[in-house]
């Protein structure tokens, strides 16, 4: 095995993928991670996995990337072979200028899939990533064992699109700086914002470093959700958390997910916003702990 702190750099052909891999070795010998280039769908996507057990991905926010399940991953990785990555136009992962829509952005994950070899796995997404889960499931269904949606929605109305609109028009005219301030606000709550400063900067720093071509392309997608009608399909075990203060995906829409997904369960969380787990990552690791313990024993 290679020495302590030793990194080796890998390609492979997986899965009709081209795999390029970063393995990290701990100071015993053993692999302790893995950071991955993974070419499919005609992009290249990065991700990270770590852990023993079961597959279980995790699917961030709009503007955010893979680090925001850091405190999450940490958790999880002891009983769960955990897949984080950046979503299409985020973080380390391509940001085709084009608009994206929800059905690419779940084939994103099928050929990231194929090439890891997952067959079976259990879903974590927040917000944008509840709505990639969501359609993955409807898509190709049979694959996830269980699903988190957190602070999402499987809905929006029309009078929401020139909302959307008018965020891409600034990404574009004025780049993701403008975005920054306002989604904060939307995100956390006004006394976490003045406490924690500290969280708060992360986050700040991934909308802002996120590229406007991804940020535009997942911004044409996302208004177009529109799947209640068919949630009932998906007969996967399902929890639905939400922040009691989300202005952006409201308990409302969280209440709508849950009663079109018969069986599923309902988590407010309180004192939260739009970013619960970042918000209150007790209470959001605590519901996917008691989740995990009902859906896995």
């Amino acid at each position: 095995m290679p020495p302590a702190a030793e990194r080796t750099a890998a390609a492979r052909e997986v899965g009709g993928g081209r795999v390029g891999s970063l393995l990290s070795f701990r100071r015993d010998g053993h692999l302790s991670g893995k950071a991955m280039n993974i070419e499919t769908n005609g992009i290249r996507l990065h991700c990270e996995v770590e852990g023993e057990g079961p597959w279980l991905a995790m699917s961030h926010s709009l503007a955010c990337n893979l680090s925001m399940w850091d405190h999450e991953a940490r958790a999880l990785s002891k009983r769960f072979k955990v897949l984080r990555f950046d979503t299409r136009g985020h973080g380390r992962s391509d940001a085709p200028a084009r608009p994206y829509s929800l059905e690419m952005l779940a084939d994103d994950v099928k050929g990231l899939f194929d090439a890891l070899g997952v067959r079976a796995a259990h879903w974590v997404g927040l917000s944008m990533g509840g709505m990639i889960g969501q359609t993955f499931a409807l898509r190709y269904p049979g694959i996830f064992r269980s699903l988190v949606l957190a602070d999402t929605t499987s809905r929006y109305p029309k009078e929401a699109w020139p909302v959307w609109q008018e965020r891409i028009r600034l990404a574009e005219a004025q780049g993701m700086e403008p975005l920054v301030a306002p989604t904060l606000e939307r995100w956390f709550t006004e006394p976490f914002r003045k406490a924690h400063p500290e969280r708060v900067a992360p986050i700040a720093a991934a909308i802002r470093s996120t590229p406007v071509a991804g940020y535009v392309g997942c911004s044409h997608a996302i208004p177009k959700i529109d799947l209640t009608g068919r949630l009932k399909e998906i007969g996967a075990p399902t929890l639905v958390i939400v922040g009691e203060d989300d202005p952006g995906t409201p308990v409302a829409m969280a209440r709508e997910i849950h009663e079109a997904m018969p069986g599923s369960e309902l988590v407010v969380i309180p004192r939260a916003a739009h970013l619960a787990n970042v918000e209150q990552p007790e209470a959001f690791g605590s519901a996917l702990e008691r989740f995990y313990a009902r859906v896995t024993a």
